[in-house]
């Protein structure tokens, strides 16, 4: 892990957190079923153990830690933050939903129906009974303003969250003058920091 950037000790920080890996088999052929089933055990499992240590979050000023509604952000908080914090839990931190399509007779990778699933959203076909892709980036705007908000005047600000939603509120908070300091992409436990000078 990189160190804190000289630039990066300024009264605005804002650290976006990928939940750890869930606790749920992937390997074989799904059915339609299947990976529906899958999508709900996902969302309810409990995740890895691991250690996280990085050197650019500051837990000794960490007082309050926002995560989703989901289990698994919430558990990944805990395990990098301990007990004492304070977990902020909000419905607009989910996970931009996912519907599996109707393919019935086939069978397929897990990764290839989540993938073909989240395609056909973002194309507004695949949204029937969920949130839309617009609504969801209309949702992590929000998110993004609300944190920029909180950082104003309670930093560092701290998110526990998911993968996709953090990319988003990230871009947004680019929009709205931030800049990204530590970009470690989008896989499990990868951290974002973001500063306002």
């Amino acid at each position: 892990m990189k160190g804190v950037p000289e630039t990066s000790r300024t009264r605005g920080r804002i650290f976006l957190i990928r939940h750890a890996r869930p606790v749920v088999p992937k390997k074989g052929y799904f059915s339609k079923a299947d990976a529906s089933n899958y999508i709900s055990a996902y969302d309810a499992a409990e995740v890895e153990q691991f250690v996280m240590e990085h050197e650019a979050i500051p837990y000794q000023e960490v007082c309050q830690v926002y995560c989703s509604t989901l289990k698994r952000s919430q558990l990944t908080a805990r395990q990098i933050f301990g007990e004492e914090v304070e977990l902020v839990v909000r419905h607009e931190f989910r996970e931009f939903e996912r519907r599996i399509f109707s393919l019935p007779l086939l069978r397929l990778p897990i990764r290839l129906w989540l993938v073909s699933a989240r395609v056909l959203w973002m194309l507004g076909l695949n949204s029937q009974g969920i949130e839309t892709f617009r609504q969801a980036k209309q949702r992590a705007r929000e998110a993004a303003s609300f944190l920029a908000q909180q950082a104003e005047h309670n930093p560092p600000v701290i998110l526990v969250a998911h993968g996709l939603l953090n990319n988003f509120i990230r871009w947004y908070l680019q929009d709205l003058g931030w800049k990204s300091v530590i970009k470690e992409g989008s896989g499990f436990l990868s951290v974002t920091m973001l500063e306002k000078k």
